[in-house]
């Protein structure tokens, strides 16, 4: 048997902070899971998704990324509308927005912001056929 994808981390360097984003984007994480040093959630499909602390990462052998090093995740919206919803909430939030909403020539609404620890998070939806 092949390995299977099954589990993706995220490192964190203020859990509530970045868990508040992700909530955000409406990810069912309890409050309680804020002062945890390791936090995980089910997706749809199977695959768990994890926030781990700076701190407790380090146990592995885990070092910063330097340069651009980051990981980046999509979030596919309903339609258009959701995405710039989404993008306009975040950044109301005080999320950083890299890339405000557009109409990307491969015929989706396209948006990219960043998580609380620099990671790339864009946001998408095919545009109506037309």
């Amino acid at each position: 048997m092949a390995p299977q994808m099954d589990f993706i981390s995220v490192v964190v360097a203020d859990m509530a902070r970045s868990l508040d984003f992700y909530r955000r984007l409406g990810l069912e994480i309890p409050a309680e899971a804020d002062t945890l040093s390791h936090v995980e959630v089910p997706l749809p499909g199977g695959i768990r998704l994890a926030w781990d602390t700076v701190d407790s990462i380090r146990e592995f052998g885990w070092t910063p990324p330097t340069g651009s090093a980051r990981m980046s995740m999509a979030f596919r919206c309903a339609d258009p509308a959701e995405v710039d919803r989404y993008f306009t909430e975040l950044t109301a939030a005080g999320f950083h927005g890299a890339l405000p909403p557009w109409d990307a020539t491969w015929g989706q609404r396209y948006a990219v912001l960043h998580d609380p620890d620099g990671n790339g998070v864009d946001l998408y939806a095919p545009l109506p056929a037309g």
